[in-house]
């Protein structure tokens, strides 16, 4: 399944006998609905903004209608879009914006091995094959995710990107194999940024480029280093720290990194981040303050996003 020798240490995190061990998450559950799922193979599968797998001439109406409730029962999807037999599923992130904002940015990935950490539902890592990685190894702690991509995956067995449930700490490291290093969306609700970047950087080949991507707040809003949320950010818990951009490119220095580049900053719009059928709870525009978009419900500045690039 792996076939990188040096990357045998991961195996034992795709074995049976480690899957059994889950007890959190409902585990037993999902599995339950992935045994579910019917057995089809797509005629065509296209990698693009919208990941399709197969098309709606591939099964008939009722099996369709079928698969459509199934797929239902993975809600919330948060990443994406998706089609998977004719099936939208419109996620609550338009992912591909994100893709599209640094994937010319960051270099070639053809023939890359690349690893996603905090992966979701591995959209990202179909996007990756589609950039030309040769093998992407998402891992991913929230296993209501994980089993959207399990769900996925089904379709495409031989597909080469997989997702661990599993989170940093658990991986053998130090690995030092990975061509590509993405941490988007996790830094934040680290209890150590530092630690983190350190252990991203222990899973890089030398030579070896991470991709990190994070909320971030402007030095202008009478913050020097960061901003630690008192409650929620935005509705959302577990947000540890928001850090400025001088103090990322400070802990990225600290951590042994070079050649760090700013690719890419934007605001966080409702375009981008929205409720939807697939993701039916509350969402971006329920996170700002009605009067004044430029806050958050709880009067701390808005979500900005930034992408910086670094080499081991």
């Amino acid at each position: 399944m792996i076939a990188r020798s040096n990357l045998q240490p991961l195996a034992p995190l795709l074995s049976d006998t480690y899957l059994e061990s889950i007890k959190y998450g409902d585990f037993r559950r999902w599995r339950k609905r992935l045994a579910a799922l019917p057995e089809l193979s797509p005629s065509s599968v296209e990698l693009g903004n919208k990941v399709r797998l197969g098309t709606a001439t591939d099964c008939d109406e009722g099996m369709r209608a079928i698969l459509h409730d199934q797929l239902r029962e993975f809600i919330p999807w948060r990443k994406g879009p998706f089609s998977v037999f004719g099936i939208t599923i419109d996620s609550e992130w338009r992912s591909d914006l994100k893709w599209n904002r640094l994937h010319e940015k960051i270099g070639s990935l053809q023939d890359r091995i690349v690893l996603d950490v905090g992966c979701s539902n591995g959209y990202y890592g179909f996007r990756m094959l589609e950039a030309g990685a040769k093998l992407v190894i998402g891992i991913e702690h929230h296993i209501p995710y994980v089993a959207q991509f399990w769900a996925l995956k089904q379709f495409v067995p031989d597909l080469p990107v997989f997702v661990i449930p599993a989170d940093l700490r658990q991986l053998p490291l130090p690995l030092e194999e990975f061509d590509n290093v993405f941490s988007m969306g996790v830094i934040y609700h680290s209890q150590s940024p530092i630690k983190h970047l350190s252990q991203l950087r222990q899973c890089l080949r030398p030579g070896g480029q991470l991709v990190l991507e994070t909320l971030y707040v402007d030095e202008d809003n009478g913050v020097e280093s960061g901003l630690m949320p008192p409650g929620t950010y935005a509705r959302m818990p577990k947000i540890r720290f928001i850090p400025s951009i001088p103090t990322i490119l400070d802990w990225l220095d600290h951590c042994g990194y070079a050649n760090a580049e700013i690719i890419n900053e934007s605001i966080t719009t409702i375009e981008e981040q929205r409720s939807t059928d697939w993701m039916p709870f509350e969402s971006l525009s329920d996170a700002l303050d009605r009067d004044d978009d430029n806050k958050t419900i709880e009067g701390l500045p808005a979500p900005k996003r930034v992408i910086i690039t670094a080499y081991r």
